[in-house]
């Protein structure tokens, strides 16, 4: 495995790109799934905004200006085309994104792909239930486990601000699974 700086090189140079964008996905590729799939809950979505994410990357690398680490970079790329992909499939269906977030949770329960037992499912519906921003910092926290300085940069948003999201929507999501 290559070190970041290396791989980012790799990546901008022609004769190396093929075979460092192959070592990229293998990396990244699970992380960014479940950071996609958390936002859309679909399994087909999510393949399909990732298989994006891949592409705009692929396209987009040379544009890397290094401020921050390559994951950021990614995941702020994977979190764009995720609320993109909300974005259009609740105008598609001439519905509110909160009403399409609600669709995909009924849609969950449906999903093969969905391993979860009724718990999980009362907690992904909470955390449906929260603002996109409130959402975000949760999913990013709690089953990413990401530190609040990666989500910073990520986010582009100050600690102060990711961690008073984090606790309100913690607090959110307790007061709805004890009401449901």
């Amino acid at each position: 495995m290559l070190e970041e700086q290396e791989l980012i090189k790799a990546l901008i140079t022609e004769s190396t790109k093929n075979k460092a964008f192959s070592q990229l996905i293998t990396q990244y590729k699970e992380r960014l799934y479940w950071h996609i799939r958390h936002i859309l809950k679909s399994h087909d979505d999510t393949d399909d905004v990732l298989q994006n994410v891949f592409i705009k990357v692929f396209k987009n690398i040379h544009k890397f200006k290094g401020e921050s680490q390559l994951y950021s970079w990614l995941y702020r790329i994977a979190t764009n085309e995720a609320i993109t992909h909300l974005n259009k499939n609740a105008k598609r269906l001439k519905i509110s994104n909160q009403e399409a977030q609600e669709l995909a949770i009924k849609n969950l329960e449906a999903d093969v792909y969905f391993e979860g037992d009724s718990i999980q499912l009362k907690l992904q519906k909470a955390i449906a239930a929260l603002p996109e921003k409130q959402q975000m910092v949760f999913n990013m926290k709690y089953f990413q486990e990401l530190k609040y300085s990666e989500m910073s940069s990520i986010l582009e948003t100050s600690e102060g601000a990711l961690k008073a999201s984090y606790h309100i929507a913690s607090k959110k999501i307790e007061s709805y699974l004890k009401e449901h």
